[in-house]
Formats: structure tokens, sequence, C-alpha cells
């Protein structure tokens, strides 16, 4: 069940992340969607009031920064399920971190 964020809960959830192996998923309603993208998680970070942005830092170099954020999840994996949801309650952006690739 997808709850409202918490910024030190998700906050304490994407640390736990933080010199890991990740498997990413990252979706954005028509334009963007990438699935079992494996990084190294050197960094990670959330921001904003009410509708959030989460940053991952990875291998050292790179970025990946998802924004428009509203919900989270830990499910039964340990896998952290981020999404954002307009007015309507249409899910617009996602962000899924887990240790081991997703579904294909």
């Amino acid at each position: 069940m997808m709850n409202k964020i918490s910024k030190p809960q998700v906050e304490a959830e994407l640390r736990k992340f933080v010199g890991a192996d990740v498997y990413v998923h990252s979706e954005a309603t028509s334009f963007v969607f990438v699935r079992n993208f494996k990084v190294n998680v050197t960094e990670a970070l959330i921001a904003g009031e009410g509708r959030y942005r989460a940053a991952l830092r990875f291998d050292g170099h790179g970025w990946l920064r998802m924004e428009e954020l509203t919900h989270y999840e830990v499910d039964g994996r340990g896998r952290l399920l981020l999404a954002g949801y307009d007015d309507r309650g249409r899910m617009n952006v996602a962000l899924h971190l887990g240790r081991e690739p997703f579904p294909e």
C-alpha cells in the first residue's frame, strides 16, 4: 500500500541503498522508461515539501533525479517504491529501487 511520503522515513529508506549495487526502475509518463539499470549508489537524497524530489548519485559520477514524488512503499522484498500522483490520482512518475532485478 502506497503511503504519502514522510521525508524522514523515505530518507532513511534511501540511505539503506547507499554503498550497494541497486537495480533501478524509473519512468515518467510518456517520455522516460528505464528498467533494471544497475548502479552502485554513492549518495541518496530527498528534498522538497508536499511534492518531493529524490536524487541518486551513482558510480561516483552520475545522477538520477525524479521530481513530483508524492507516495512511497517498501514491499516485502525490501524494494523502495516511490511514485508521484496528480490531483486526479494518476501516476505520473515512478522510481523503484531494489537489490534484485525487477521482473521484465
